[in-house]
């Protein structure tokens, strides 16, 4: 990717652009790295074409209405991530901003007990991978559509992600491109590591929470991309090499076990951000 933090940007663009970027594919056996257009250097051609995506204008409601409870919930959850800043959580959230490969691929590897890396787990690796071109612009009908104002330009308050405010404030916020892909992984891996389901579904839960803390995402937005990720994982075992993916991922996952391989992260300093609430940032 072109910074170290995931530009929404490239998801807008992504939709648009995929079956260009396939016409230059240049796939190679090992890692199915692709060519793509300028500004999609460093991400993957998705499992699924453009047009087997599925389409988020139909499957989220409208935008929550001015002085409606959803809206009211909205601010109300937006107010109490205030009290988060310049907390361990706060630097969670930062973390969890970051999309980019190969830091993201660890993001569940505490959940997992388990590493996620493309040295470790290089099926696992590339499925995320790909993944995220999928679930991020299954996104973009209704953040076209919409084209939601994020809450730091309402509020006015500070982002965790301050060198992306620039585009953010130019990409809509409603649904969550971040939480699509944050919940899609939980769901994925859920799959692939049933025994480990319950603290893999948690951290997508508060990845996706991160976008809240972070003040780039309203709690609906975060919400509604949960539904849409739900959608595209579906989508996504109808697709041959998925599957073909997702079993050579779980066999890799396996392995790492049986061999003690430990994750790739600090797991006791991020339980500790978890559990930071707000109620506890004093």
């Amino acid at each position: 990717m072109t910074s170290k933090s995931f530009l929404p940007q490239q998801f807008c663009r992504c939709a648009a652009l995929v079956a260009i970027a396939a016409a230059c594919a240049s796939l190679h056996a090992e890692n199915e790295s692709i060519t793509v257009p300028a500004g999609f250097t460093g991400m993957l051609a998705g499992y699924l074409a453009p047009s087997a995506l599925p389409n988020s204008l139909a499957m989220v409601p409208p935008v929550p209405a001015a002085d409606s409870s959803a809206l009211m919930l909205d601010k109300e959850i937006s107010r109490r991530s205030f009290l988060l800043r310049d907390t361990a959580r706060w630097a969670l959230a930062n973390s969890d901003a970051n999309l980019s490969f190969p830091h993201a691929a660890g993001t569940f590897s505490c959940a997992l007990n388990a590493p996620v890396s493309e040295a470790a787990t290089p099926r696992l690796y590339k499925l995320l991978r790909r993944t995220l071109t999928d679930l991020g612009g299954s996104t973009y009908a209704a953040k076209m559509h919409y084209n939601r104002a994020r809450p730091f330009i309402s509020n006015q308050e500070p982002i965790c992600t301050p060198n992306d405010q620039a585009i953010l404030a130019k990409d809509g916020s409603y649904p969550s491109g971040h939480a699509a892909a944050g919940w899609g992984w939980a769901l994925i891996l859920a799959e692939l590591s049933p025994v480990q389901s319950d603290a893999i579904l948690l951290r997508g839960l508060s990845f996706d929470e991160s976008r809240n803390v972070c003040n780039v995402h309203w709690h609906s937005d975060v919400v509604q991309a949960r539904n849409v990720a739900a959608g595209t994982v579906a989508r996504l075992h109808a697709d041959d090499d998925f599957r073909a993916d997702l079993g050579a991922a779980k066999a890799e996952l396996a392995t790492a076990r049986s061999k003690g391989m430990k994750p790739d992260r600090d797991c006791v300093a991020e339980a500790a951000a978890l559990a930071i609430k707000p109620s506890l940032a004093q």
